[in-house]
């Protein structure tokens, strides 16, 4: 069935928006071609906009719906949540549950401290490594993504015309105006360089607080870490006395006990989101008790004062658990195998088509890439504009046959997806080559 990429209803929607919005927006997000989707609601693995068209959502609000919608485990806990109340100055005994939870089945975390965001997480984890370690500089991944906290986007939008020597990149700026002083506090290295990376770091280690990384990024290519390269971060960090930060707010999905233990990595802090708030809005700061200590206020003013009106609030937590209780063994092991179906499908098309393109991922996650070999870092994954067009075409052709399928980001499974579901997202794939790339469209 062939759909419309946005109905008359949501272009409807947007002319209204338009009018409230800077950009008709709310997030800088938001697909739009030229007008976004809107959503009337979401159940299982499928999505329907205002316009009454379906679709399987590999999107998953940026890969947070690892339940998919309107889990009824989640739902059925929210309800009776909300009969109690939404928020409370006090603390509530389910977040004590959700905190041991945690503390159970990732490794490396011994304490929890909740907050509403990834970004304040990630904001909490640079600040709890300077409060311990008395530094403020930090180093970070060109063109990992960390959130909205100045120090966390230094060279988020970094480009061929600006990212400097490979060996060495240059730490740039995110938005117009962003201060000067923070690029001079931020580091920037390579995915998966370790050579240049145990340089950079060991040369700058002793004025580092903290060095953060996401153990697979998705917009460095959603690629595996060489062991070497996790080698190089742990030698320097422990050689100086730097703590090591791993944002796992997107990649906590990829097992039982996140990714770090996947990779050898021993973080000293964690920082999680997305999958813990069963859909609501949530952040945590998880790491050794030592580390953690930075927020301990029993004893007076803490060495770092972390509040928030809605941190640990009952909605979120409350929706959290019960979509984490439902996160077995079982559950990440039918979620690989999906992701599995789907990587290995799309990888056979590809081959089948001798078709300039490859996909990367694991677990549940997938990402496709216009170009023929698997990108090693952001700067390999960097998109000409030819191959953004391909993309956006790859997208369309998706939507207009039932998928949302993420523009040049990172595709998930859910657990309510089928083997059909899988078997039907490379199926369409499939086709996409069969329509564009064989008639020589590139």
């Amino acid at each position: 069935m062939k759909l419309s990429y946005v109905g008359q209803r949501s272009k409807e929607s947007f002319t209204r928006a338009r009018r409230v919005f800077p950009d008709g927006t709310s997030r800088v997000t938001i697909e739009r071609n030229p007008s976004p989707r809107y959503i009337k609601r979401g159940i299982g693995s499928y999505l329907y906009d205002v316009d009454d068209n379906r679709f399987l959502d590999l999107n998953g609000n940026f890969t947070t719906l690892i339940h998919g919608h309107a889990f009824p485990p989640v739902v059925e806990a929210l309800t009776r949540q909300l009969q109690f109340g939404t928020c409370f100055a006090n603390p509530t005994e389910v977040e004590i549950e959700l905190a041991e939870l945690l503390c159970r089945r990732i490794p490396r975390v011994e304490r929890v401290r909740f907050v509403n965001t990834g970004t304040e997480a990630v904001m909490f984890a640079i600040k709890a490594a300077r409060a311990f370690t008395g530094r403020s500089k930090i180093a970070k991944l060109e063109g990992a993504y960390h959130g909205a906290y100045d120090w966390a986007e230094v060279s988020l939008a970094a480009t061929p015309d600006n990212w400097g020597d490979p060996a060495a990149p240059r730490s740039t700026a995110f938005y117009r105006g962003m201060p000067a002083s923070v690029l001079k506090e931020v580091i920037v290295f390579r995915f998966n360089d370790a050579k240049n990376a145990r340089q950079l770091l060991s040369f700058h280690g002793r004025s580092l607080a903290a060095i953060i990384v996401d153990p697979m990024p998705s917009r460095g290519g959603l690629t595996a870490p060489k062991p070497e390269f996790i080698a190089a971060i742990q030698d320097a960090a422990r050689e100086n006395g730097v703590l090591v930060i791993a944002d796992e707010i997107l990649n906590l999905r990829q097992s039982f006990r996140g990714t770090s233990a996947l990779y050898g990595l021993i973080p000293d802090i964690i920082t999680m989101g997305k999958i813990i708030g069963g859909g609501l809005p949530i952040g945590a700061i998880g790491g050794r008790e030592e580390v953690m200590r930075v927020f301990d206020a029993s004893a007076g003013r803490p060495l770092l004062p972390q509040g928030g009106t809605f941190s640990a609030n009952p909605l979120s937590i409350t929706a959290g658990l019960a979509a984490m209780k439902h996160l077995d063994h079982a559950a990440f092991a039918r979620l690989d195998e999906l992701g599995y179906v789907v990587r290995d499908g799309i990888a056979r098309a590809i081959s089948k088509a001798k078709a300039p393109l490859c996909v990367t991922g694991a677990a549940s996650l997938f990402r496709i890439h216009p170009m023929a070999v698997a990108p090693n870092d952001n700067r390999d994954a960097w998109p000409s504009p030819s191959a953004s067009k391909l993309m956006n075409r790859l997208s369309n052709f998706f939507a207009q046959n039932g998928v949302i399928l993420p523009h040049g980001g990172t595709a998930s499974m859910s657990t309510p997806m089928t083997h059909a579901d899988a078997e039907f997202v490379v199926d369409v794939f499939a086709r996409f080559l069969d329509n564009h790339l064989a008639c020589g469209i590139t």
